[in-house]
């Protein structure tokens, strides 16, 4: 099924701070709470494994755009997803968009789960837990 899910959220840091945090693989299973690993395997190659539905999902994202504190997108054959970072009143407004198919995955689930994973985003960066 295809999916073209925005989800926003506005984080009282600083917008390189907010964009180096959530472009970084190392932190993605800190806030993603389906994503269970990590890697980049290249300047230009990330691997995650996540669990989705009591499935394990293992894929790869190419890195097709990385402008550093501005917008990343990472994509493969079937999805996409982007980042995007704007300057906000005491802050950073982001943006988590996810594009394509995926076996399982419908737009309200995954809304849901960025929803979720945004808002542990924004704990841990403006409280540090």
């Amino acid at each position: 099924m295809a999916v073209d899910v925005v989800t926003e959220i506005e984080i009282a840091r600083p917008r390189a701070e907010v964009a180096a945090y959530a472009a970084d693989p190392d932190n993605a299973t800190e806030w993603y709470a389906n994503i269970k690993r990590a890697e980049r395997l290249s300047p230009t190659q990330v691997a995650f494994e996540a669990r989705f539905l009591g499935k394990t999902m293992r894929y790869t994202y190419e890195i097709a755009e990385d402008a550093p504190g501005e917008r990343l997108v990472m994509r493969n054959s079937t999805m996409e997803t982007t980042y995007e970072w704007r300057d906000w009143q005491v802050g950073t407004h982001m943006v988590l968009r996810n594009r394509g198919s995926a076996p399982g995955l419908t737009a309200p689930f995954m809304r849901r789960a960025n929803t979720k994973d945004l808002a542990r985003l924004k704990e841990i960066l403006e409280t540090g837990q």
